[in-house]
């Protein structure tokens, strides 16, 4: 692999990429962390939890389904299915990391969250796949986020009894606003924009859905859509949409400066 003498560089910028994500993420770590405190998990369980699985959706639905007492297959199951959308950001990454030694994917696959993704994909998008682009943006970008998760997860378990209605202060929209911060900058494409319209409105629709059934079908429905958008023979709106999202517009320039 090509040595990089900026990698150093290219990890703070990572890191650096990674604030505004972290800032939105850092309310729901209190609010994971003061849910353990109130729950059958003893502290030590909260925390290694969020070092072993670092997916905060996935901790939220597994603090609940242990709550309840839910069999492990049952937890098993329905973790596995909210985390499958992570299938699709390896499948985005993956012609900028592939060429990467084991190693390293490992690690940047252990690293992969939402947050991440978009800082990654914001980064490698810049670059035509198959370039040697070096990992180390992609590392400092989830290295920081997997601090950040840590910090705040613990700052719930130390100090979040002392505040026990943390949870209903409405914090937790500090994560549906960081979504939305991840996903808007990307409609820049009639198909981006069916997809998520598509997902979206099943989702809500599809709420009631047992073990989070619903949500995986609504995002399966927006990958069809917009994988059948970005076919060749496609509407003219789509095809248009299409050549726009290859040339860098004034929307991508200016996410692209944010990050």
């Amino acid at each position: 692999m090509t040595t990089h003498p900026n990698r150093f560089t290219e990890f703070i910028a990572g890191a650096r990429d990674m604030i505004p994500m972290m800032i939105g993420a850092a309310p729901f770590g209190v609010i994971f962390g003061t849910l353990v405190t109130s729950g059958p998990l003893s502290l030590w369980h909260g925390q290694f939890m969020s070092l072993a699985v670092f997916a905060g959706s996935a901790q939220f639905i597994a603090l609940g389904l242990i709550a309840s007492h839910a069999s492990f297959a049952v937890i098993l199951a329905t973790t596995f299915i909210v985390n499958l959308r992570h299938v699709l950001y390896s499948a985005t990454l993956a012609p900028y990391v592939s060429h990467l030694p084991l190693r390293w994917r490992l690690v940047l696959g252990g690293l992969l969250t939402d947050e991440v993704f978009a800082v990654a994909w914001a980064h490698f998008r810049r670059h035509p796949p198959g370039d040697d682009v070096s990992p180390w943006h992609f590392l400092g970008s989830g290295v920081s986020m997997y601090l950040n998760w840590q910090l705040w997860t613990a700052a719930g378990l130390l100090f979040g009894a002392a505040f026990p209605g943390l949870q209903s202060l409405g914090l937790d929209f500090a994560m549906v606003a960081t979504f939305i911060a991840i996903v808007v900058p990307q409609l820049v494409a009639l198909r981006y924009l069916a997809a998520a319209a598509t997902a979206g409105a099943l989702a809500f629709f599809w709420q009631g859905w047992p073990y989070k059934l619903g949500l995986l079908g609504a995002v399966f429905a927006g990958v069809v859509v917009g994988v059948v958008l970005s076919r060749p023979g496609s509407s003219r709106g789509a095809r248009a949409g299409s050549e726009s999202s290859r040339k860098p517009t004034n929307v991508q320039r200016t996410a692209g400066a944010g990050q």
